[in-house]
């Protein structure tokens, strides 16, 4: 946790802040080993950062004093990741790593390889997926919160919201065997698409690039979903 990560509901009316959830009172008490005194790294959610003075910690509470919040979070990536939903394990920690990465807009698409069941994972949970973003702007010292979107049926996806989606931002559909290579230092507005484990079946690729996506490849190797999709933005952007 590089940024204590402030709900508004834990602002006063007289500039302190005060934190009653068991898991960041631990991790201030456990990890960072934090006393009265300690000048800490803060940040309000959709707000910006700043530092705040600890004033007292127990076991129940911890309480601040605002010292300023004037820094503004970093930039996001003008991306949105539009992600074939993984497994539900590997989808906690693929959030974690693209939230901490800057990304702020993501749809979980179903398509012809991702087991149905997956849908029925508690991760999909609003709370859940709320938890896992929040655990990646606290790794990343960041803010804003990205937005996630649940699209349960990759024909719909394909008909209703990709043509919107690629209205104004380039279409980039990663899938080994692609002719072209990753690009590098991508600026403009982008729509970012990757297959499940196994990847797209030929037919999806097909349709995706007949709708205006460009087709793209990351190199020989076969890499898992969280590690590929890591890699891509690091590439890309």
């Amino acid at each position: 946790m590089n940024l204590i990560l402030l709900d508004p509901h834990d602002l006063t009316n007289d500039g302190h802040v005060c934190i009653t959830d068991p898991r960041r009172l631990i991790h201030l008490r456990d990890v960072h080993r934090s006393a009265p005194g300690d000048l800490m790294t803060v940040g309000v959610q959709g707000g910006a950062m700043g530092k705040a003075l600890l004033t007292e910690l127990t076991a129940e509470h911890a309480t601040f004093k605002l010292e300023n919040l004037d820094e503004p979070p970093p930039p996001s990536l003008p991306v949105h990741l539009v992600l074939a939903l993984p497994r539900p394990r590997m989808l906690a920690r693929t959030l974690e790593h693209v939230t901490a990465l800057g990304v702020k807009e993501i749809t979980l698409l179903h398509t012809k390889r991702v087991e149905k069941s997956y849908w029925q994972s508690p991760e999909l949970r609003a709370d859940k997926i709320h938890q896992h973003l929040i655990l990646g702007l606290e790794q990343a010292r960041d803010t804003q919160l990205p937005s996630v979107t649940l699209s349960k049926g990759f024909r719909p996806f394909l008909e209703q919201q990709l043509p919107d989606l690629l209205s104004y931002r380039r279409g980039l559909l990663a899938h080994p065997g692609m002719p072209n290579a990753c690009p590098r230092n991508v600026s403009e507005p982008t729509l970012l698409l990757v297959g499940p484990e196994g990847g797209f079946i030929t037919w999806e690729v097909e349709q995706l690039i007949e709708a205006g996506c460009e087709g793209m490849h990351m190199g020989p190797r076969i890499l898992r979903v969280e590690t590929a999709v890591t890699a891509l933005l690091s590439r890309l952007f």
